[in-house]
């Protein structure tokens, strides 16, 4: 069990250290004394607000009404104080919990899309599930909880001190029983349901999130599902996947309630009755007054609560530990995905294709590879395309058109060679099915740049040029915001994706089929329009109609073979 709580330790602090050593350190640590302050203060005020109250039993029983109503007023002003210092505390707290939880999701958003690391993630890592839930929750879990938790512990430590202080002025005996006690259910239960919770809990956390990434594929892929009528495998995936959930759920249960259940609720209740078997005796042979029983007892629970710890919230840290355990790992592999990006395979065993950047757009002796170096697509592959020329790649489906896409946008290295190309941001990609993200009409059309000085009068010229004029009014103008995906066809997407072409004025496009769902006349308007542009252009496709606004045409074989020549226009 040491092992295991140095192992998270470890992890802890390999990520928190960054945001309380690093640039945000001042801010950070001037909330952190300014929360201890207020965590000292309360506690002082909450021994004495402990003390009144026994001084009120004892009043009552000694019928004494001016000590009484003295006691009322005191513990009436304390409590005036006290309840303004643990609410700035709280508020405090949870501002420190936000603002360090908005630095690491900065942090692990920049890693996570640095060097395309999220299409890494998405299409060849198999050993990082869910990194959205990652990224929100357990990040969410690892700020807020973490940081609770250490307050929480500094409490306990004060709180030991400061009613320690008054229970051993009532009974020494009571305060040693009491720390033999607390640290014999620490580690009965540390080292008996430890690192078993933590593991259960893990599996729950990923468990989870599948059931639920599970339904969202659904919600997003509803239509082709509907048209397949695959209902009946998509509702047995779901139940497998809940069942999954339930299984784990129910082993969990098993432990958390039943096991830990019964150990710790015999544990934290026996405590209740301690106080007045221990000092009982006294106040009966009148040595001690009665409420010094009540006194006793607040005492002895603050401070058996604070020693109890580990146990009574033993739940809640197996499940912040496994949340620490998804969170050092998601970290340690993207770091490892950079790493191994930035180093651009030098040190692999395997060939990497070598990318030069230029303003021209050439391919040499390219042999390439899927990214796990097992089947050889294409061979020894030499083209040069001139500015304002292009190229249309044609061959049966499977022969690598879209990998060699693929290869050109720096998604894919696998292979050997060299790929001359411009500057990423002078390149536009339109795949076959269009990227529609969640806001505006005007978004969709500038993406993916962020701000453009594009006026509203150029937007509805170029939505009159891919043949959507009435598109804006369709929909109330051009800044309602609409889930596109939904509302759109996929012959309307592949428009609005063509418009960004006119309006960002890339000077190199590559398209995937981005005219495969267009009939033959708008498909024949939108390149006349690209033509005009003046732009060096790429595009995959089928169509012998294609050819003709084109200047060279490559064809890809099955068997690895290829051949370039003059289009036919």
């Amino acid at each position: 069990m040491e092992k295991f709580n140095l192992k998270i330790l470890k992890r802890f602090w390999k990520i928190a250290k960054l945001y309380w050593l690093g640039n945000e350190k001042k801010g950070a640590f001037t909330l952190l004394v300014l929360l201890l302050v207020l965590l000292w203060s309360y506690t002082q005020l909450s021994v004495q607000l402990n003390t009144r109250s026994g001084e009120l039993i004892s009043a009552l029983s000694a019928q004494d009404a001016d000590r009484f109503w003295t006691t009322i007023q005191i513990f009436l002003g304390i409590l005036v104080i006290y309840a303004p210092l643990f609410a700035g505390f709280s508020y405090l707290r949870s501002k420190l919990g936000l603002y360090w939880r908005q630095w690491l999701t900065h942090r692990f958003l920049n890693k996570y899309f640095n060097n395309r690391i999220y299409y890494q993630l998405n299409n060849f890592a198999n050993d990082i599930d869910n990194p959205d839930q990652r990224i929100s929750e357990d990040i969410r879990s690892f700020c807020q909880d973490s940081l609770r938790f250490f307050l929480i512990l500094l409490q306990a430590i004060l709180q030991v001190y400061a009613f320690s202080q008054v229970l051993w002025g009532i009974s020494q005996r009571l305060v040693i029983f009491l720390v033999i006690y607390a640290l014999a259910g620490t580690l009965i239960t540390t080292g008996f349901f430890g690192s078993k919770l933590v593991k259960i809990n893990f599996d729950q956390l990923t468990k989870e999130a599948n059931f639920r990434f599970g339904l969202v594929r659904i919600r997003e892929n509803a239509e082709s599902i509907a048209f397949y009528r695959g209902e009946r495998q998509e509702s047995n995936r779901g139940f497998r996947l809940f069942e999954d959930l339930f299984n784990n759920f129910n082993l969990l249960i098993l432990w958390q309630e039943l096991y830990v259940g019964l150990f710790t609720n015999f544990y934290e209740f026996l405590p209740f009755i301690l106080p007045s078997l221990i000092i009982g005796p006294s106040i009966l042979s009148g040595d001690l007054e009665v409420g010094k029983l009540n006194e006793a007892s607040g005492a002895f629970a603050r401070v058996f609560f604070s020693l109890n710890l580990i146990v009574s919230r033993f739940e809640f840290l197996t499940s912040f530990a496994a949340g620490i355990d998804r969170l050092s790992e998601f970290d340690d592999y993207i770091e490892s995905l950079n790493q191994e990006t930035l180093t651009n395979g030098k040190f692999s065993k395997n060939r990497t294709i070598e990318f030069i950047e230029k303003n021209q757009l050439e391919i040499r002796n390219l042999t390439l590879q899927t990214p796990n170096y097992q089947r050889v697509l294409m061979e020894d592959i030499s083209l040069e395309l001139e500015m304002a020329e292009g190229l249309l790649i044609m061959g049966a489906s499977g022969c690598g058109k879209s990998s060699l896409l693929r290869a050109i946008a720096g998604l894919w290295n696998s292979g050997s060679g060299k790929i001359i190309r411009p500057p990423q941001d002078e390149i536009l990609f339109l795949p076959q099915r269009p990227y529609m993200i969640i806001g505006n009409l005007r978004d969709q059309l500038i993406y993916p740049n962020i701000n453009s000085e594009i006026s509203n009068d150029k937007i509805y010229q170029i939505l009159t040029e891919v043949n959507l004029p009435n598109l804006a009014e369709r929909f109330g103008g051009l800044e309602v915001e609409k889930d596109w995906g939904d509302v759109l066809s996929l012959g309307e997407q592949q428009r609005v994706a063509f418009a960004r072409i006119l309006t960002n004025k890339p000077k190199y496009v590559i398209m995937d089929e981005a005219t495969s769902a267009l009939d033959i006349k708008n498909e024949q308007n939108l390149y006349d329009h690209l033509l005009e542009t003046e732009t060096t252009f790429i595009s995959v496709g089928h169509r012998p109609t294609l050819e003709k606004y084109h200047n060279q045409v490559l064809e890809l074989s099955e068997d690895r073979t290829w051949k370039l020549r003059k289009a036919a226009r």
